[in-house]
């Protein structure tokens, strides 16, 4: 993964350049293609997504509950809370994005404490929906 692209995505953008390097190191980049489920409700988590380009819907049971787009992302709540996955996400168009796994997500979440406390905020904000 390109560190620099890192700087384009609201998450990562005000983190130092050590800091966008090591996340780097620990994400890929994957292009997704329209109607890719990228996560599952129910299921096991095993990785984090923020949305570089493109969009995907949100879904609980059949209802879709949100829209996300570039600098968006998921999948944090059943990482973090050791919980099976809350809702399903699936492409609404091709999609580039960022994933990272469950074990460089945690060291991301002990290294990187700005970052950590963003996406904690988002789960609360989220849980409170």
């Amino acid at each position: 993964m390109d560190p620099v692209r890192l700087k384009s995505i609201s998450l990562f953008a005000e983190l130092s350049d050590a800091d966008r390097e090591q996340v780097a190191r620990w994400a890929d980049e994957v292009d997704v293609p329209e109607g890719k489920h990228l996560v599952d409700e129910g299921k096991f988590a095993y990785e984090f997504f923020v949305i570089e380009e493109g969009t995907a819907a949100v879904r609980h049971g059949h209802e879709v509950i949100a829209e996300l787009g570039p600098g968006d992302f998921f999948g944090e709540i059943a990482l973090m809370e050791h919980v099976r996955r809350t809702a399903s996400v699936v492409a609404t168009s091709p999609m580039r994005a960022v994933v990272m796994f469950g074990r460089d997500f945690r060291s991301m979440e002990n290294e990187i404490p700005a970052v950590a406390a963003r996406i904690k905020q988002a789960v609360e904000d989220r849980k409170g929906k």
